[in-house]
């Protein structure tokens, strides 16, 4: 399908991942670029830049503009486009961490930040739009859920490409050297595994993991005035290749009511790296969450996200400090 074939005020096509029942493998944003893009060509996905194009009487130019990084509004697509083709070929899946955006190459690895909470996601854009006034990307259902507008449908954004991973992606789709060594080796994974429910935990576990809305949304919620909690803070082996503790990036594993149940986690945790119990105080209501890192370089705390979720937490995310 053409890129000019659908128009759509808040997008054009539609964006990624194969769905389980389509039987190929889906890119994951987690993943090591090689294996993204082998999962992106399965799909009949390419790496391209594009030629200008005009929409609506309006002249977009796309280009490789690694210090891209702007704030304006940001919106999302989903029902109408899912399992569509979008602008690189990909199939686009509205519970992916994807999005649109007018003129980046497809695909590019950006970071976006809702100016009006605080939270921050890493997605893959792959798709072209949004061309309503004033909106600069439009992005998954389940990236608007993660970031917290998709009830509203719009939010203030800040959006900045991340060059060494987009670089790398890119390498890795046309066959080029690696920009940098950064996430390129195939990520270690542990064997899947059920965790015992924990009281007071905000992820619900059966038999088997499983996470509900509201255990994604209270996993996810970027709480406001943090502060350590010393009481379960053991440190980490300091020669662990890629840890350092002067970084800014972490991955959150979950946040709780109970400060036992998130110290239990964190114990788990240690086997990934420097697991910390941190308190909140939200509206007069304490809160403990659950992170691991920090890593200077966002590769890494893709690295250790990816095996978190593997170990059976699916809501684990990146966050930044």
């Amino acid at each position: 399908m053409s890129t000019l074939n659908f128009i759509k005020l808040g997008t054009i096509s539609a964006a990624i991942l194969c769905i389980v029942s389509c039987g190929s493998s889906s890119p994951d944003i987690t993943d090591p670029p090689q294996k993204q893009a082998a999962a992106i060509i399965n799909q009949g996905g390419a790496y391209k830049v594009g030629n200008p194009y005009k929409i609506l009487g309006r002249w977009y130019y796309p280009k490789e503009d690694y210090n891209y990084k702007e704030v304006g509004t940001a919106s999302w697509y989903g029902p109408d486009f899912h399992s569509k083709r979008t602008a690189n070929g990909e199939k686009y899946d509205m519970h992916s961490l994807t999005a649109a955006h007018r003129t980046l190459p497809l695909p590019s690895i950006v970071r976006v930040t809702n100016l009006e909470n605080g939270r921050s996601l890493v997605v893959r854009v792959n798709d072209r739009g949004p061309y309503a006034r004033n909106r600069i990307i439009d992005v998954s259902k389940k990236v608007a859920q993660l970031l917290g507008f998709l009830e509203q449908g719009t939010a203030k954004v800040r959006v900045e490409i991340l060059e060494k991973e987009s670089k790398n992606l890119k390498a890795a789709l046309t066959g080029s050297p690696m920009y940098a060594d950064v996430n390129a080796a195939p990520v270690t994974k542990i064997q899947s595994q059920a965790i015992t429910p924990i009281a007071g935990s905000t992820i619900a576990a059966n038999s088997a993991v499983t996470t509900s809305a509201s255990a994604v949304a209270a996993a996810d919620i970027e709480y406001n005035n943090f502060v350590p909690d010393y009481d379960y803070n053991p440190g980490y082996d300091a020669n662990q290749e890629n840890v350092q503790e002067a970084g800014r990036y972490y991955v959150q594993a979950g946040a709780f009511s109970n400060k036992e149940s998130a110290t239990n986690l964190a114990k788990k945790l240690q086997q990934f790296g420097p697991a910390k119990v941190m308190a909140a105080n939200v509206n007069g209501k304490l809160f403990y969450r659950v992170r691991v890192g920090a890593y200077i370089e966002h590769s890494q705390a893709l690295n250790v996200q990816s095996q978190i979720r593997d170990y059976g937490i699916p809501a684990a995310h990146i966050v930044e400090d």
